[in-house]
């Protein structure tokens, strides 16, 4: 009898062994797969990998979510779904993993494929673990402690941003990471709404619906993003910015593991930090964003900002500007913001007033050198007319660095902690006082005190002002032509109206008689940051073509010239010659050349949307050419050609139309680029013959 009791608890010691095996599995291998009662579970405990049914639907999905979280349906609770966008509508789906490496997600009941993790290659021992940081990965099972994977959930993460994952993008691969909110609480399928790097100007993080900023979590000052003071550093997590040659991205730790916490895109367009309670077995919400009306994106318009403290009336107009549509100011309506009341004369008069804690604006459209000072800051943007504001890029030790705007200042606010100075240029004239009011005045540096601040003056310079300001504005019509001057030597700093010197001798290029921006090569060196990779957006048969931001903010496209290149001289003369003066919505602008050091490159306005080949020949992006956006782009392909052919002063034969030489700008419309193999016809002409074979 005794061993028969003895042999009943090694039974039930052997059976409690193996069900404690089976529940902290933490991988899977050939041969091995998870059914839709079964888990994984990470090796800390941490986190969990199994099937769940989200808010009423009866559909099953594959994801992952913290273990200790009773409740596994919730688009605040799950953290990465495989089959997002293909439920299983039954419990027959298993997730087992191939030769090849690949993640395999089928139904049972039909042996359908469900969803694939799609490896780009194989290993000779596949496996594929859960982490504790919650990263399912494929890697292999052979090199032990390797970080080297071969697939990972978190290079597609969903509506979660948990600590260690990436924001951003890999400029090498072309990898992008980009939070996407649920379509509903009871369908995880990607939503409207997106959480993403910006990286336009100094790179920003935006909230967007569709293609619609919602909110701006701002540019990055070192420590943190400069429109979220929440975020601010604290005993919780750490948050980190990285932008090199081969990265940009955005990724935070955890301080105290002990204490899970995650950021969330809700299926309504919130930003949800989530912190867990341990008492509670619940989530908290440490904040939600958008706050208030003031972290809306732009609410109050360009040059005004929003102070909530000021509630109903949050919205006012910089100093020196004033509401463009004042009885809509009255009724609380500002998205059309405010102007200058008085026009920069571009000169040394100019002022920075200096606004203190504050959400710096948009920096979509700014420029940025982490190399130089503050006041090396203000002398940059005083001397160039476009520049509108400056700040220091890095607040770290103090303030380094530089940026500068040259648009409208969007989407500034002020903060009660965490803000940062932000310096406007407005005119004197506009300040309320003239010119000398100002040198006399017991306060000149209006960076360094608002000017509501400034003393009063005496009677006796009063009377001064007056009379200097009368005998001032006499002069301004003389100093208008001056003012006009200026701004158009600074503006054209660094650039020429000049023609390309291309060496050409033909009669056709003497006809034209063609005038064209000649651009400095330092000038092309620094916009490109001295030619990148990181700003590399491609190459072709002329050569490799960069993206380049100009000291004033414009974006532009460099075609360089290859020195190997398959094409050469003839095909830059060509191009230079043929599109120089062509003017069509439809056709690709050529803003200038560059012909110094030996250098050839030709300088293009820049196409955000890159060219047609990137769209219909990748499977996810072709879904956003719906067929009104196929039937607009061939139609503007046509009005081009049709420019060409028939409308244009010389009739032109492209002779290399293909889908790579179709650029789309901003709003998808088609531009017809790379003229370099095009030929000219005379008006009467209707055949031609050619003794080489060009085109693709």
């Amino acid at each position: 009898m005794a061993g028969f009791t003895m042999l009943i608890i090694y039974f039930f010691l052997l059976s409690s062994i193996t069900i404690t095996t089976t529940l902290s599995l933490d991988s899977i291998t050939l041969g091995q797969s998870i059914k839709d009662d079964e888990k994984l579970v990470s090796a800390d405990n941490v986190f969990e990998l199994g099937f769940f049914s989200p808010g009423k639907s009866s559909d099953r999905y594959l994801g992952i979510w913290y273990k200790k979280d009773s409740e596994k349906s919730g688009e605040e609770r799950v953290a990465w779904v495989a089959n997002r966008k293909n439920p299983i509508s039954d419990s027959s789906g298993f997730l087992s993993i191939n030769a090849q490496g690949s993640l395999v997600l089928r139904m049972n009941s039909t042996n359908n494929i469900v969803w694939y993790s799609n490896a780009s290659t194989s290993l000779q021992n596949p496996v594929a673990v859960l982490l504790e940081s919650g990263n399912l990965v494929v890697k292999d099972g052979n090199v032990k402690n390797s970080d080297n994977f071969l697939w990972q959930s978190f290079d597609y993460p969903g509506n979660t941003f948990l600590p260690g994952m990436k924001l951003g993008k890999n400029l090498v691969t072309g990898m992008e990471w980009i939070l996407s909110s649920w379509k509903s609480i009871d369908d995880p399928a990607p939503g409207d709404f997106t959480y993403q790097v910006d990286y336009r100007g100094s790179p920003q993080l935006f909230l967007r619906q569709g293609r619609k900023i919602i909110y701006r979590a701002g540019s990055w000052n070192g420590l943190r993003w400069t429109g979220t003071p929440l975020l601010a550093p604290n005993p919780v997590f750490t948050s980190y910015f990285v932008s090199n040659e081969k990265e940009v991205f955005h990724w935070s730790d955890l301080r105290n593991r002990s204490v899970p916490s995650k950021l969330v895109v809700s299926s309504i367009g919130d930003l949800l930090l989530l912190k867990w309670i341990d008492s509670t077995q619940t989530w908290a919400r440490s904040f939600s964003l958008p706050l208030d009306v003031c972290e809306i994106y732009d609410s109050c318009g360009s040059f005004a900002s929003c102070n909530i403290s000021k509630s109903p009336d949050v919205c006012e107009c910089l100093e020196g500007f004033t509401p463009k549509a004042p009885g809509e100011w009255k009724n609380r309506v500002w998205t059309e913001g405010c102007v200058r009341r008085a026009p920069l004369p571009c000169n040394h008069s100019d002022e920075f007033l200096k606004y203190e804690e504050v959400k710096l604006p948009d920096t979509s459209h700014s420029w940025v050198d982490n190399n130089i000072s503050l006041a090396e800051c203000k002398k940059l943007c005083l001397s160039n007319c476009s520049c509108t504001a400056y700040a220091n890029s890095d607040v770290r030790g103090g303030g380094t660095g530089c940026l500068l705007w040259f648009r409208d200042l969007l989407d500034i606010r002020y903060l009660a902690v965490n803000g940062q100075d932000l310096y406007v240029r407005v005119a004197a004239s506009a300040l309320g006082t003239c010119l000398l009011s100002i040198i006399l005045s017991d306060n000149k540096d209006l960076t360094r005190q608002p000017i509501a601040r400034r003393r009063h003056l005496s009677e006796k310079k009063r009377v001064i002002i007056i009379v200097t300001c009368v005998v001032s504005a006499m002069g301004l019509l003389v100093l208008g032509w001056i003012i006009f001057m200026c701004k158009r030597k600074l503006r054209n700093q660094g650039k020429t109206h000049n023609s390309c010197d291309i060496n050409d001798n033909n009669e056709e290029s003497k006809t034209n008689d063609m005038e064209l921006l000649i651009f400095d090569l330092n000038t092309i060196a620094k916009a490109t940051d001295n030619f990148a990779d990181k700003n590399k957006l491609g190459e072709g048969g002329f050569g490799p073509v960069y993206k380049g931001t100009l000291m004033e903010g414009q974006e532009i496209a460099i075609k360089r010239l290859s020195k190997c290149s398959g094409q050469g001289i003839d095909e830059f003369k060509n191009e230079v010659i043929l599109i120089a003066k062509l003017q069509h919505r439809n056709l690709v602008k050529l803003l200038g050349c560059c012909t110094q050091r030996d250098e050839r490159m030709l300088i293009y306005e820049y196409m955000p949307n890159k060219s047609l080949d990137y769209f219909i020949f990748d499977k996810t992006r072709r879904e956003l050419l719906d067929w009104s956006r196929r039937i607009q782009i061939i139609g503007g392909i046509a009005r081009g050609l049709l420019y060409l052919h028939q409308d244009s002063r010389l009739r032109i034969i492209h002779r290399d139309l293909k889908t790579s030489n179709v650029l789309l700008d901003n709003e998808m419309n088609p531009k017809i680029s790379d003229f370099g193999l095009a030929k000219t016809f005379r008006g009467d002409q209707t055949k031609g013959e050619t003794n080489r074979v060009v085109g693709t």
